[in-house]
């Protein structure tokens, strides 16, 4: 330690420019993840929200809720309990003069059913008729309020936004929660269509030819873009890994064969290799450290000034994984040069 902390000491912009390099890596690996994190979180929201296990779907849906319609027949079969509710999804777009218009998922919910029960408004209160609807909260942060009437490409009516709630976003669009019978207007559908889907909180089992269970593990894994989104961010994040362990294993590299007289003569007093080694480990270890910390620091910071409508989720695991993760490739990357530290001759490395 005492060794490690002397050369960084003597040598600081060396090692600072060391340092600043790990932490340009692990900044970008903390933000790369939360905006990951928080990109996925946007896909799913709502369905985590419903603590959903599994749905319903028409089987020539392709697994696509917005695609999909069961009809009375379809679901004839089916005994809903209070831990299932019919919802029926649209894509439109909400407008109001004066506000920007705003993309979104019209979800048409029954108000007997655990769905509409569990709403957590974090202000006004619950849609009752048909011509009041309950927003996400992406809503307030474009301008929308309380009282404000919107409409819905589609329909010719308006819309009184009664309530806002919180983690209300599916496929990275903020959710109006209205009736079935809005829904049905909106996508113009038969009289014997019922929903979309039934989300439920329990395992079904629930066969008929034209519908088709699915866990919802599976349903989110087919949510458009998810899937390839993920494993986009994962590749990304997985190669800034291997850069820094490259960058930690490089520069130690060079470090050690621009030290191998130093070694030579400590050898020849009768320092152990092991000591030496140790010495490099802990100096990349101390470097990482240092590197990590800043990331960490310049993240917190980052995302205090951050914008809401940014997707963004700067969570204790993201902080954990990836300070953890870059720990273990500065300690990979120490292990390169042992082997030439390992291999001084002090006589010949002196020169005698």
């Amino acid at each position: 330690m005492f060794l490690a902390l002397k050369e960084i000491k003597h040598e600081k912009l060396r090692y600072g420019l060391i340092v600043l390099i790990i932490f340009l890596i692990s900044y970008l690996i903390f933000m790369l993840s939360s905006l990951a994190i928080g990109l996925a979180s946007e896909n799913t929201q709502a369905l985590e929200s419903w603590q959903a296990k599994s749905v319903i779907l028409n089987q020539n849906a392709n697994l696509s809720m917005n695609q999909s319609v069961l009809t009375k027949n379809d679901l004839k079969n089916l005994d809903l309990t209070k831990h299932d509710a019919y919802v029926g999804q649209t894509a439109t777009v909400a407008k109001k003069s004066g506000r920007p218009s705003l993309s979104a998922q019209f979800l048409g919910i029954k108000k007997s059913e655990f769905i509409y029960k569990d709403l957590e408004l974090t202000s006004g209160r619950k849609a009752k008729t048909n011509h009041e609807v309950v927003v996400d909260q992406a809503f307030q942060q474009r301008g929308y309020k309380l009282g404000d009437k919107i409409t819905l490409s589609g329909t010719k009516g308006k819309y009184k936004i009664v309530g806002f709630v919180k983690n209300a976003k599916i496929n990275i669009a903020p959710i109006i929660y209205g009736s079935l019978a809005t829904w049905k207007k909106l996508h113009v559908t038969a009289p014997n269509v019922v929903a979309s889907g039934v989300v439920s909180q329990k395992s079904l089992s629930y066969k008929h030819k034209n519908a088709k269970t699915y866990d919802i593990k599976h349903f989110i894994n087919k949510l458009p873009g998810y899937t390839a989104q993920n494993m986009t961010f994962e590749m990304m994040i997985g190669f800034l890994f291997v850069i820094s362990l490259i960058v930690v294993a490089v520069f130690l590299y060079i470090l050690t064969m621009q030290k191998l007289n130093n070694f030579a003569v400590m050898r020849a007093q009768g320092i152990p290799s092991r000591t030496l080694v140790g010495a490099t480990m802990i100096q990349s270890l101390i470097l990482m450290v240092l590197g990590v910390a800043l990331g960490l620091i310049m993240m917190t910071i980052t995302m205090a000034a951050m914008p809401p409508v940014v997707p963004m989720a700067f969570t204790p695991a993201i902080m954990l994984a990836g300070s953890v993760g870059m720990l273990l490739m500065g300690l990979i990357g120490s292990l390169i040069p042992v082997r030439s530290i390992l291999k001084v001759d002090p006589v010949s490395a002196i020169g005698a």
